[in-house]
């Protein structure tokens, strides 16, 4: 059996590799169109800074390294211009020679993943892109040349903002320029609101709901009419899939504009496979598909069409979609839905906004997480978390994708035994902390309201409570709010005007503890969930827009 593949980073590499455990007979050629193979990508923001130091640490494999351990031919500087899947042949530009000719497969894999967004500006021709090592060559170059003092980059999603902090690292003046109300759109606006913050502590300048009309030697100038100093530019606003030779070759191309597999990586051609960031994904949560461009994915269904070609009984599961972010020490996670993906979806949810400590408070250094927690209104089942913090922000995202995965409720999660010991989390973790809250809201017990509710609520006539210590209220409150503290609530119970009132703390437990005395006492109360915390971020991310 002669396997061809086409691409030779994540997806493509990993159904080289496995197919060759699987089956040591087999012919297997990978076409690769860039100088580099098996490189890893995700290290190429850090390559330029020089975090990464040297560069061949970024290169998994080389060619010779394929061939002698796996008897892999590998064939770069190698772009395939054609699919033929009636004669089954691919047709090849040798980059290096100029020389073109044809090969045949028996089976065909093809990972050609995807490419940065152009953008068609004037001026934009110099700008620079991020996508393989000879990119990362070029980025570096410019960057750390004798006189570079300012960059800017187009687009603030997880490359751009990696690289601002890198850029950051040269002693570079450094700018976002983003089209969106705030970056990764992904992320709820109160959830990324502290990443932004940290962003423009450490200089990065945002230009949000900002766009660039054009570009000059040393500028870009916006709609609005303004400028940015940019002597480096630098595009990073998306990637599409780069399909061009499935289309080419009448594959079917799917509704978002990936390259439509089945459940065992096929294509439309039953002996052509595809994986990686080139294929549409179908949606766990919302049975719809998606684009979702991470690594893990291009490398488990490269993995997957391997096993399908040696006639394993697989099936792909359903992208949950999982992704983590750091910039200037602050990380920023997200898994499943978001509330507007929720919202389109037709999912009738509740949210919970929680910040407990990444460990112990008594043990040095907690640090606080701020977490997020979506799940079915009546079900309680799971469907989105996103949180950040300094610390410990990718182990309760992770916890909380595996109980998505796994079809638990928000209720479940008091239950997980989690590993304890002061220095590492706390008796009752910050994931099981989220059950308890959820427990609450699903159950009745806690009615919470959201920070976008609280002025529909107040114009209604509701009374805002700020129940934390007065110290802490003339320190940062809500406007319009009345302060008596949680602990002289039960004595001061007459001060409270009559009609619906809204409770509020620091990040919410104080707040739950009020709730449950003005329930008692026959009072009409919401807890504002996530409490001031919560609140301040969000108004602070809506400021912005």
């Amino acid at each position: 059996m002669r396997v061809l593949i086409i691409g030779g980073v994540a997806g493509g590499m990993s159904a080289a590799t496995r197919l060759r455990r699987l089956d040591e007979s087999a012919e297997i050629v990978v076409y690769e169109m860039g100088e580099h193979v098996s490189y890893a990508n995700c290290g190429l923001p850090y390559f330029v800074s020089g975090v990464i130091s040297n560069r061949d640490d970024l290169l998994l494999q080389t060619p010779e390294s394929l061939w002698r351990r796996f008897r892999i031919e590998v064939k770069n500087l190698s772009k395939v211009q054609s699919i033929d899947p009636e004669a089954q042949t691919i047709t090849v530009k040798n980059l290096a020679s100029g020389e073109v000719y044809e090969d045949s497969y028996d089976k065909l894999i093809i990972s050609t993943g995807a490419k940065p967004r152009v953008l068609d500006l004037p001026g934009f021709s110099r700008a620079l892109t991020l996508r393989n090592v000879t990119d990362a060559d070029r980025v570096r170059a410019e960057a750390t040349e004798a006189g570079q003092t300012t960059a800017a980059i187009i687009g603030g999603g997880f490359i751009g903002i990696e690289l601002a902090e890198n850029l950051r690292e040269l002693g570079l003046q450094t700018s976002i320029v983003h089209r969106g109300a705030s970056l990764l759109a992904h992320f709820d606006i109160e959830m990324i609101e502290p990443l932004q913050q940290r962003l423009e502590e450490h200089g990065v300048k945002l230009f949000l709901n900002a766009q660039p009309v054009s570009a000059e030697a040393n500028q870009v100038l916006l709609a609005d009419g303004g400028v940015v100093d940019a002597a480096i530019l630098i595009s990073a606003a998306g990637v599409i899939p780069d399909n061009q030779l499935a289309k080419k070759a009448g594959l079917r191309i799917g509704k978002t504009g990936g390259l439509w597999v089945d459940e065992q990586q096929r294509t439309s051609e039953p002996d052509i496979f595809a994986a990686g960031d080139a294929v549409e994904k179908l949606g766990l949560l919302t049975g719809e598909e998606a684009l979702v461009p991470l690594a893990n994915l291009a490398n488990r269904h490269g993995r997957l069409a391997a096993d399908a070609i040696a006639g394993l009984a697989v099936s792909a599961r359903p992208a949950l979609s999982t992704a983590i972010i750091g910039a200037f020490g602050l990380a920023a996670a997200i898994t499943g839905l978001n509330e507007r993906q929720a919202e389109a979806a037709g999912i009738d949810y509740q949210v919970i906004h929680l910040h407990p400590s990444s460990h112990a408070g008594y043990y040095p250094g907690a640090k606080r997480i701020s977490l997020k927690v979506l799940f079915e209104a009546e079900s309680g089942l799971l469907i989105g978390a996103q949180a950040t913090g300094e610390d410990g922000v990718d182990k309760r995202i992770d916890i909380i994708s595996t109980a998505i995965s796994g079809g638990l409720t928000v209720d479940e999660l008091m239950d997980l035994e989690l590993s304890y010991a002061p220095q590492f989390g706390s008796a009752k973790d910050a994931v099981n902390q989220a059950g308890y809250v959820g427990n609450n809201v699903l159950s009745g017990r806690t009615p919470t309201l959201q920070w976008h509710e609280l002025a529909a609520e107040l114009a209604s006539g509701a009374t805002l409570v700020d129940v934390r210590s007065s110290t802490e209220h003339a320190a940062g409150g809500i406007p319009n709010s009345l302060n008596i503290s949680v602990d002289e609530l039960r004595e001061r119970m007459a001060e409270l005007p009559a009609g619906d009132l809204v409770v509020h703390c620091q990040v919410g437990q104080r707040g739950h503890i009020a709730t449950q005395i003005l329930l008692a006492s026959g009072r009409s109360v919401k807890n504002l969930d996530g409490g001031y915390l919560t609140w301040k971020a969000a108004m602070d991310a809506v400021a912005r827009s």
